[in-house]
């Protein structure tokens, strides 16, 4: 203990034959790892903003904006929507659910058309997303978007597909 707080940093030198070998040996600043299952909201958002800083200093600053698109029965229900994001000239879509006695009407084709317009007036050019091999990932292909990765067995027997699109 008296060695760690006394000394943070030492150079070691060895003289092995002719060489001249010099080491530096950095101690660890004592820290703990710690697993929360229900992370504090305050804390969470604090990693989060972290990196947004991090990421605008190397890559400049994003415009980063959520993007929410709902989709309403006429008693004002909630029956569908995409939620996502727009940042960098890139429209991500993150969640995107219509419920299922409403799926095939043409309401999935009008939420992302929505969604990608948005993005447009805000300066995007691209989009991307990721689906599973049991959320229809055809309707993407046949809206233009296309399969640029895969993950086999996720979950297992199924694929998880990550898809992208060039935007007019």
């Amino acid at each position: 203990m008296f060695f760690d707080r006394l000394v943070r940093r030492s150079l070691l030198i060895l003289q092995w034959g002719k060489f001249l070998l010099t080491l530096e040996i950095q101690m660890k600043p004592q820290l703990r790892i710690e697993i929360a299952d229900e992370p504090k909201l305050d804390e969470t958002e604090f990693i989060v903003r972290q990196l947004i800083q991090f990421n605008s200093r190397c890559a400049g600053e994003g415009s980063f904006r959520q993007l929410a698109i709902f989709l309403r029965d006429a008693d004002e229900n909630l029956v569908g929507g995409l939620v996502g994001s727009t940042y960098w000239q890139w429209l991500y879509v993150d969640v995107f659910w219509i419920h299922e006695s409403y799926r095939g009407g043409g309401y999935g084709i009008s939420l992302l058309a929505a969604a990608e317009q948005e993005a447009v007036k805000r300066g995007c050019q691209y989009a991307y997303l990721d689906t599973f091999s049991f959320q229809a990932p055809e309707f993407y292909q046949k809206h233009g978007y296309v399969v640029f990765g895969e993950l086999s067995d996720f979950p297992a027997g199924h694929s998880r597909f990550f898809l992208r699109k060039v935007l007019q």
